[in-house]
């Protein structure tokens, strides 16, 4: 068992666990509290059993037996329940949050980086193998790689509080630029500079345009693409690049996003299979994980969530996948118009089923052509 322990039918997983994980849920079963939390994808929010909150349909419904492994799946604590701080009934699960909240601790007191796995292995009373074994069986990643996520948050809350650059690495425990530099495209969605400019003072150029499947809006900051949106209206499109930037300075700029308005148009139209655009958006970990096995997806073809859950590790992660998709900021540039249910039928997608279905034909009759 993984840190998900999702489940809906059309996901095609046992009953047993999930029903009684769902009927506990729709009862407020307060004596389930700490044994697990139930995530709602249409929401992004996180929740005891016993949340007072209005039940989500079925669908939107996943269940994760640590708040930590919800959290890692992108969801952020429902403010009203507080779920994060219910105890764990279970001794494992209790085991696997002390290491969760030691490693938090450690990276918060001396800016000094991440524990060692022996370490933390210690401090919870288990071997380094027997340690690593579990935490991954209930969170679904290493015990480093949990560390490495921490402390990127950390870096990302440091530059949003306006602390310099410098102060912020060294105050997440980087000892180093160049690594975090190298690999910021992939975790942090862009340099820790631009992502520290994201509030006042960051400046992102826009334009709209006509294409196939009716206006195109395309958004970039220096570094690179950080909004692809498809519609009807141009006044909602750009609320919406407002509403994700609302700090920012928006100003329409053709010529230079020409180039990029061009590639992504010749991808609508089936000309070119994959727009290979720079891009500078920001997601958590685990959304990076599924966009980047989206941008494997080859033109004409399609994978369903659960086979995408399976290929970055986590089986039962379909409808998290399923909420990653749902966030992608970035249509065409990163296809999540490629994913679909296991039945094969379209669902989730935040420009129109539509316009999902139309990029799949153009797609499919391309590859036929080629």
């Amino acid at each position: 068992m993984t840190g998900v322990i999702d489940v809906v039918n059309a996901n095609r997983q046992p009953m047993g666990i999930d029903e009684g994980y769902w009927q506990a849920f729709m009862q407020r079963d307060g004596r389930r509290d700490g044994d697990f939390v139930v995530a709602v994808t249409s929401t992004g929010i996180y929740c005891k059993p016993s949340c007072p909150s209005r039940r989500p349909k079925r669908e939107n419904v996943a269940f994760y037996e640590l708040p930590e492994a919800a959290e890692q799946a992108g969801f952020r604590a429902c403010k009203r329940c507080r779920p994060q701080d219910v105890a764990a009934n279970d001794p494992q699960v209790a085991m696997v949050r002390d290491a969760c909240h030691y490693i938090d601790e450690a990276l918060d007191a001396d800016c000094q980086g991440p524990p060692s796995l022996a370490e933390v292995a210690r401090q919870v009373g288990r071997s380094p193998h027997h340690f690593q074994r579990t935490f991954k069986r209930y969170m679904g990643i290493s015990p480093r790689d949990y560390a490495d996520a921490q402390r990127l948050d950390k870096l990302k809350q440091g530059l949003r509080d306006g602390n310099g650059v410098a102060d912020a690495l060294y105050g997440a425990g980087y000892g180093s630029s160049s690594r975090v530099y190298e690999r910021a495209p992939g975790q942090l969605g862009m340099t820790p500079a631009t992502f520290a400019r994201g509030g006042k003072g960051a400046v992102i150029g826009y334009t709209l345009t006509d294409c196939a499947l009716g206006r195109l809006l395309v958004a970039a900051t220096e570094t690179g693409v950080c909004m692809v949106s498809l519609g009807d209206d141009d006044a909602y499109l750009l609320s919406e690049l407002e509403n994700d930037y609302p700090a920012a300075t928006l100003v329409r700029d053709e010529i230079v996003l020409d180039q990029w308005v061009k590639a992504l148009i010749a991808c609508i139209d089936g000309e070119e299979p994959h727009p290979d655009l720079p891009l500078d958006v920001r997601g958590t970990a685990f959304q990076w994980r599924v966009w980047q096995e989206l941008m494997a997806i080859p033109g004409g073809e399609t994978r369903t969530y659960k086979q995408i859950a399976e290929r970055i590790g986590k089986p039962k992660a379909a409808r998290a996948v399923g909420r990653a998709c749902a966030t992608n900021p970035v249509s065409l540039t990163i296809p999540c118009h490629r994913a679909i249910r296991e039945d094969g039928s379209l669902s989730g997608y935040r420009w129109g089923l539509e316009r999902k279905q139309a990029l799949l034909d153009t797609e499919s009759t391309a590859a036929d052509k080629a």
